[in-house]
């Protein structure tokens, strides 16, 4: 089982800059690479990671994707003076050349292929590449945004060449449109690429109609390339977790790529001079760990853009301690995409409706001219909440600050976002508990706990339920987890229970010392106390097949699958287009995760889920299962192995629209709901 994260730097890559007055080029300074690498060390993730070697990539790889023509064109560069290599890298769109360019671009491509290897023969499970010059805009026969070769589209051809790789995901979020990925693989429907990008109507370079929402992809590539151009500055956390969450999870995991390249552009981020973006650097942490379910891990993360020194080196530390597998900060911020984000949203899905079954249920319709609704699109101020409290807010307009002022809110942000990793990742409690998973675990001893004590939680006093002793000795089991992990000694925990009255009894308990909201997900039928329903603390969300519950508040929902027994995809299906937005919104410090004998869910499905709610309440999850024979599946999870890729798909229309109608329902609560103007 591969494991460990590869990092790769060369500080000959900042061996390069600009001679000239070039004022469209300025920004692109060798202190990118030396700022991001020395802010690892200062956080000691270097000494983490596993440190790959850099060497030159071949000519035969360059022009993998790129002609012999401009192969030679930009080798001749080593030779020319300063005019010379002006007037070349005017021929060309936003790009500057060196002497030493061409080298640098080698070593760039090299370092990138050197950690596909790396990933793809089980040496490293994953990775970041610190790579200059960037590649994405690069196409067959132009150099173009500061990219020479086209680092991620060269390294998906190889993969696809050495590895015989058949499904490549591409996952680009530099705020600029990758043009230059996109042309190499509209055809290709082996190559899944996504990117966001600051279009505004086409008013932003690189100003083209391809970067908007309709350019899908061509021939039997269509549907295989997915814009979403962003028409405004300021979009933040909840706009790309929407975009996300809405669009490229459920497509990815349907499409089910044996490999994914990261084009890390953090111009995106916050406080960068290019993209006018609100996302802070946690935002990106939590975007990585949202990929790291599929593909066996296999995740490859290369730098392209990113131009506020601080900002850029902030994400991509908190990028490599998404890879390292350490818990993520909540994210700050009001959980709801603006206007223009969800329009945006919505048209996406809209023109990729036909091409991918669980974008299928789909609300609203295209809206064909944006600039002539009678919406209000006005620059509208993204906030940010304080990482402890939710009533101070500040406004986000960082972007714009000067560079003191922003150090200074940098220096405050990270240190409310900062978190220590628990010495223990996983407990465990019960002796009815065998797997051989659980020797990697902390076990921890049960306590006695009697009827009195237990009956304090019980709604109405009403402990006649705890007259079961199998139910008193695993709360026993379950009590000492949780204040395990409520007090941060270990991260997550699990423990087998007769029955899914223990995982409410788990919240109310969890209440009492010191968690101040949970999110409850019950996987199968559970008489849930009044009282609970009622409690705000305890978001609870019960996915069951009874037809007789009522939702009587915004706290608890059932989701009542009216076509019986889930289908293989709809509990994943659930999980993106409803149960992560509540939960994110819902911002708990605790997820008790309880599934029920019997459910009919594949283990490998529960083991995905279990996964991706870790990125919640800084990984402080408990499960409770009533299935001994799952322990070793949800443990695993629990324990951030390398999980199997979930194969089947099928999805039931009655409960899609289940879900669809409990979004109209729920959206104007709970924001993250909304992907449709409509």
């Amino acid at each position: 089982m591969a494991s460990g994260t590869g990092l790769i730097y060369n500080d000959q890559m900042m061996s390069y800059n600009l001679l000239w007055d070039f004022p469209a080029c300025s920004i692109e300074v060798p202190e990118r690479l030396s700022a991001s690498f020395e802010k690892l060390k200062q956080y000691g993730l270097v000494e983490r990671c596993i440190q790959l070697s850099v060497r030159e990539a071949t000519e035969e790889e360059i022009i993998l994707v790129h002609s012999l023509d401009y192969l030679e064109a930009v080798k001749s560069t080593a030779f020319m003076n300063v005019e010379e290599l002006k007037s070349f890298s005017y021929k060309y769109n936003d790009v500057y050349f060196h002497p030493n360019s061409y080298y640098c671009a080698k070593l760039s491509l090299g370092a990138t292929l050197q950690l596909v290897d790396a990933i793809m023969s089980d040496r490293i499970r994953n990775g970041m590449a610190l790579v200059r010059p960037p590649g994405h805009h690069s196409q067959k026969s132009d150099a173009c945004g500061f990219c020479i070769f086209n680092n991620v589209a060269i390294a998906a051809k190889y993969a696809k060449q050495r590895y015989g790789t058949k499904r490549i995901l591409i996952v680009d979020w530099d705020v600029h449109h990758g043009q230059g990925t996109q042309y190499t693989f509209e055809e290709d429907p082996s190559v899944l690429y996504f990117s966001w990008h600051r279009y505004e109507h086409q008013q932003f370079w690189p100003n083209l109609k391809d970067s908007d929402y309709n350019a899908i992809g061509k021939g039997s590539g269509t549907g295989f390339t997915i814009n979403i151009p962003w028409n405004k500055v300021g979009m933040g956390n909840a706009d790309y977790l929407a975009a996300f969450l809405s669009i490229l999870l459920p497509v990815a995991y349907e499409f089910n790529p044996e490999l994914i390249l990261v084009s890390a552009g953090f111009d995106s981020a916050v406080g960068d001079p290019e993209g006018e973006m609100c996302a802070t650097p946690e935002c990106f942490a939590h975007l990585t760990q949202l990929l790291m379910p599929l593909a066996n891990g296999k995740l490859c993360v290369v730098l392209e853009g990113g131009y506020n020194l601080r900002s850029l080196s902030e994400s991509v530390c908190m990028t490599v301690r998404a890879l390292l597998g350490d818990p993520m900060p909540p994210l700050v911020g009001q959980m709801a995409p603006c206007l223009s984000a969800v329009e945006t949203i919505q048209n996406v899905r809209a023109v990729h409706q036909p091409y991918w079954k669980f974008l299928k249920y789909h609300e609203g319709v295209i809206i064909k001219d944006p600039s002539t609704k009678k919406l209000n699109f006005a620059i509208e101020e993204h906030k940010l909440e304080s990482a402890d409290t939710t009533d101070i807010e500040k406004k986000m307009t960082v972007f714009s600050m000067e560079k003191q002022d922003f150090d200074e809110f940098m220096d405050s942000h990270m240190k409310n976002v900062l978190v220590l990793a628990p010495s223990v990742r996983t407990a465990w409690a019960g002796d009815e508990v065998k797997s051989a998973k659980l020797d990697r675990c902390l076990k921890v001893e049960a306590k006695e706990t009697s009827m009195e004590e237990a009956g304090i939680l019980i709604s109405g006093g009403d402990a006649t339920q705890l007259e079961n002793k199998r139910l008193l000795l695993s709360l026993g089991c379950i009590f000492p987890l949780i204040d395990k992990i409520t007090k941060r000694e270990v991260r997550n925990g699990i423990v087998v229970a007769p029955t899914l009255s223990s995982s409410i009894i788990a919240a109310q308990y969890s209440i009492t010392v010191g968690a101040s909201r949970v999110f409850l997900l019950l996987l199968g039928e559970a008489d849930i106390p009044t009282d609970v329903k009622a409690d705000e603390k305890i978001l609870v969300v019960n996915v069951c097949a009874k037809q007789d519950k009522m939702r009587g508040n915004n706290y608890f929902i059932p989701i009542c699958w009216e076509g019986g027994n889930e289908c293989d995809g709809d509990l994943l299906h659930a999980t993106f287009e409803f149960i992560l937005p509540l939960a994110y919104g819902h911002r708990p410090e605790l997820v008790v995760l309880a599934v029920g004998d019997n459910t009919g869910i594949p283990a490998v499905t529960l083991a995905h889920l279990t996964q991706l709610l870790q990125l919640l309440a800084e990984g402080r999850i408990l499960v409770i299962s009533q299935a001994s024979d799952l322990v070793d599946t949800l443990t695993s999870s629990l324990l951030g192995d390398p999980l199997p890729t979930v194969r089947s798909f099928v999805l039931n229309e009655e409960n899609a629209l289940v879900l669809m109608k409990l979004r109209q329902e729920l959206k104007q609560h709970w924001k993250l709901l909304k992907n449709s103007v409509l």
